[in-house]
């Protein structure tokens, strides 16, 4: 019986009559198992969930089930895979990601205390907020009751210790930068407009090999920057760029890669 470890899963599959082909969902357990199959000579699928077709009266799902559909996919090469990093880019992509999960938390934080502020009446009106001054001015703070002062200053705690933890994930970010195998990629990313070092080791991370797109087109789709469209007869409707989403290559920063144009919309007759 497996036991879950990916060491012996690959044992498994190294043990049975060749040739040997295996499959999974990317997904939490990483691409560990992928590289232990690799060493030993087989080839693995890693394949995206949301691209596996499943029947819409399907509603019985089970992990025997789940396995049998995508052993029948593999076989018709129904399955699209997912590019395995190496150690060291998946390594960095968890620190980028990390960096962009405190980078929401404290934008989450700032909203939280900024609100409280409001509904107790209280308003900065000398520049920008989270400035030094605006944040000089949060010491200076004084709520009518005890237990909201208490809130208060608990939310100043959060957001000091985020913004150290954010500011601490950055210069390892750049640290780790000399030497490395982005390091002449990152530099050409950062001539683009719009894009500095932070957003430029993003992209790397994310999407790994630029190489592997043969079209602007297909590296487009993948950060989720291609406009919509409806096209009906002689009717065509062109939607606008999209704003990156978070969850995508693209989204994986604080500052948008660059600029996209936009497609004016046809003058109504």
């Amino acid at each position: 019986m497996l036991t879950g470890e990916n060491a012996g899963a690959a044992a498994l599959c190294a043990g049975l009559p060749r040739p040997v082909r295996a499959a999974y969902e990317a997904g939490p357990t990483g691409y560990t198992l992928a590289r232990e199959l690799a060493k030993r000579g087989i080839e693995c699928v890693v394949a995206a969930p949301s691209k596996i077709p499943r029947a819409s009266g399907d509603k019985v799902k089970n992990d025997r089930r789940d396995a049998e559909h995508l052993v029948r996919l593999l076989l018709a090469g129904k399955l699209h895979p997912v590019r395995v990093p190496g150690p060291e880019e998946e390594a960095l992509r968890d620190l980028v990601r990390a960096r962009e999960t405190l980078r929401l938390d404290l934008m989450r934080a700032r909203h939280r205390l900024s609100k409280m502020l409001m509904r107790h009446g209280v308003q900065f009106d000398d520049g920008r907020a989270w400035t030094d001054r605006h944040r000089t001015w949060l010491k200076t703070v004084c709520l009518d009751w005890p237990a909201a002062q208490t809130t208060l200053l608990d939310l100043e705690g959060v957001i000091d210790v985020l913004v150290h933890r954010r500011d601490h994930l950055e210069r390892e970010i750049v640290a780790i930068l000399p030497g490395s195998p982005w390091e002449t990629q990152v530099g050409r990313l950062r001539c683009l407009r719009g894009v500095d070092t932070l957003t430029a080791v993003g992209l790397c991370a994310e999407v790994g090999d630029f190489e592997r797109f043969a079209k602007a087109g297909q590296l487009m789709s993948y950060l989720g920057l291609v406009p919509s469209e409806s096209t009906t007869g002689n009717s065509r409707r062109l939607g606008r760029s999209p704003r990156p989403d978070r969850r995508t290559p693209a989204g994986c920063s604080s500052k948008r890669p660059g600029t996209t144009a936009r497609h004016p919309r046809p003058a109504k007759p």
